[in-house]
């Protein structure tokens, strides 16, 4: 699953994955054995990754099948070659300090919807992101930004 989480400001929320060189994503996560519904994962991955709360989650009806990359491919059992990928939104109203898990990532920032579709390394994720922005509106406060003064 995957979980793009954004600001009414206009900020794209992204993490550099540990031990991975310069690679950027989402919250990102698979179903435990114990989990039954892609929610339930995202829910729980967004509190490990970065500590936020899931309320105001909502689901994109968006699904991804795609074959895993081989660098990936130690975490699924061997006979599973692809993966599908539910996507989920979330907006904050603002940006909040982020709780990374160590093991996971290293850091995180906050990306102006193109900025964040160019870092990303998955193309379900750039998608993702893409997305939000064609159906996002600014908060009116910033939709007020820029008219003049004079």
């Amino acid at each position: 699953m995957l979980v793009v989480v954004y600001t009414v400001t206009g900020k794209v929320l992204l993490l550099k994955r540990a031990g991975e060189g310069d690679l950027w994503q989402s919250v990102t996560g698979s179903l435990k054995w114990e989990e039954t519904e892609s929610r339930q994962a995202a829910v729980r991955e967004l509190r490990e990754e970065t500590g936020l709360d899931a309320a105001g989650l909502r689901d994109a009806g968006q699904a991804n099948r795609y074959s895993i990359l081989p660098q990936w491919r130690h975490r699924y059992a061997p006979e599973v070659k692809e993966n599908t990928e539910y996507v989920y939104f979330l907006a904050l109203p603002a940006e909040k300090v982020i709780t990374l898990n160590s093991a996971e990532h290293t850091e995180y920032g906050w990306y102006s919807f193109d900025e964040a579709a160019s870092k990303v390394f998955s193309w379900t994720n750039r998608e993702a992101i893409l997305k939000v922005k064609n159906s996002y509106s600014p908060s009116p406060a910033q939709a007020g930004e820029g008219k003049g003064r004079g």
